[in-house]
């Protein structure tokens, strides 16, 4: 059984180092809140099993290395509970070609173009749903409009985009993110 001189020096180290201990983690890792207090948890619940917690010497040296130790475990944990599936790699697209690559570039400035032929208000309506993800509802109370207005206004905003646009520039666009 521990005696209450080393339980007392746990106790301190919990305090003084917990919290620098955290900042060491987040640092170290770029992991989420979440694990670096579980692994700050785990770090003081394995200094608590161990029972000659005494010897040492520099415990806030002793404390970091033992979380670098367990976040390490906990990432090679991680990696053998997901492992990698060799499909994974068929799905994936190889760098575009130079000249696909130059081809969305001008049918990005070309898009650009369209969009600034847009009454401002139009713009604004597009801004909003596709920038900030907004939907006709969350448009119109910005706006301080109705739902239908905003609607009206993206089915205008599509038709002269419809008619300013180069078919070609848009299967440019698209290429690639299918």
């Amino acid at each position: 059984m521990r005696d209450s001189h080393a339980n007392r020096r746990l106790i301190d180290w919990f305090n003084q180092w917990r919290s620098p201990l955290r900042k060491f983690l987040i640092r170290r890792n770029a992991r989420s809140r979440a694990d670096v207090d579980d692994i700050s948890q785990e770090v003081f619940l394995r200094l608590l099993r161990y029972n000659q917690a005494e010897l040492v010497q520099h415990p806030q040296a002793y404390l970091f290395k033992m979380a670098a130790n367990v976040a390490a475990e906990w990432s090679i944990a991680a990696r053998a509970r997901r492992p990698h599936d060799s499909k994974w790699l068929a799905e994936l697209h190889g760098g575009d070609l130079p000249e696909d690559a130059a081809a969305r570039a001008k049918a990005e400035e070309e898009m650009e173009r369209a969009i600034n032929t847009l009454p401002p208000r139009q713009r604004e309506v597009l801004k909003l749903q596709f920038y900030e993800g907004l939907a006709y509802a969350e448009i119109a109370e910005r706006l301080g409009t109705t739902p239908r207005a905003v609607k009206r206004s993206v089915i205008k905003s599509y038709q002269k985009l419809r008619s300013e646009l180069n078919p070609e520039y848009l299967r440019a666009m698209s290429y690639g993110r299918e």
